[in-house]
């Protein structure tokens, strides 16, 4: 574990790099570079636990997570895949509050953290920083209305489509297409509201179109624009 002092200057770049930190002034950035601690987590690593409170917030410099929530019957719902440049566990730090999900790696992991009481120093001294991340939780806000509104006027199979459009990415897969995560019928039919039943219909009507395809447990799409 090291501090962002003596963390190479190409963690910095990074930053740069991250949409959230994208309009935020060079000073800003420098200032929030020196409070930052970098964190390695191999694969499967509970980062945040649901329920827990929360001191630090996360940003994903290399990697990928999956944030979940345990069901009534104790099984774990997948409600999101995060991608490098995404940040998690502000809200605990916003609200004071208990972590309303839990974030684990599905790849080795290299994050950097944030503490509540930097975080807040950070957001009274940087307007820019501010605005950043009220824009990011409007940008959180449409999406989840837009879940929402997809859950009442969607059927199950255009849900399923758009799901998979959103989680799949070129990396690991051959050349015009995109790949998902592993996934059960069950953790698909979580993250689009319905029955397990009622997804694996869903799948065989995409996969008979010709859209789907499957490899082990991970599907198989056309590249964007493909």
């Amino acid at each position: 574990m090291q501090t962002t002092g003596s963390i190479r200057k190409d963690v910095i770049d990074s930053l740069r790099a991250i949409p959230l930190f994208g309009r935020v002034s060079e000073v800003d950035l420098e200032e929030l570079a020196q409070h930052l601690i970098e964190r390695r987590f191999p694969k499967n690593a509970t980062v945040v636990e649901e329920g827990l409170p929360g001191d630090y917030m996360y940003v994903i410099r290399e990697g990928r997570a999956k944030v979940t929530k345990a069901s009534e019957d104790g099984r774990e719902k997948i409600m999101n895949f995060l991608e490098a440049g995404a940040f998690f566990g502000d809200m605990a730090l916003l609200g004071d509050e208990t972590r309303s999900a839990s974030v684990k790696t599905l790849e080795e992991s290299v994050l950097l953290a944030l503490s509540r009481r930097d975080f807040i120093d950070l957001l009274r001294q940087s307007p820019d920083l501010s605005l950043a991340v009220i824009e990011e939780l409007a940008n959180r806000l449409r999406e989840t209305n837009e879940q929402a509104r997809s859950l009442s006027f969607q059927g199950v199979e255009e849900r399923t489509r758009n799901l998979f459009d959103r989680i799949a990415r070129d990396e690991d897969a051959a050349p015009g297409q995109r790949i998902t995560p592993a996934l059960t019928h069950q953790q698909i039919a979580d993250m689009v509201g319905t029955s397990r039943e009622t997804v694996t219909r869903a799948i065989k009507q995409l996969k008979g179109s010709g859209w789907l395809s499957q490899e082990g447990k991970r599907y198989v799409i056309p590249a964007e624009g493909a």
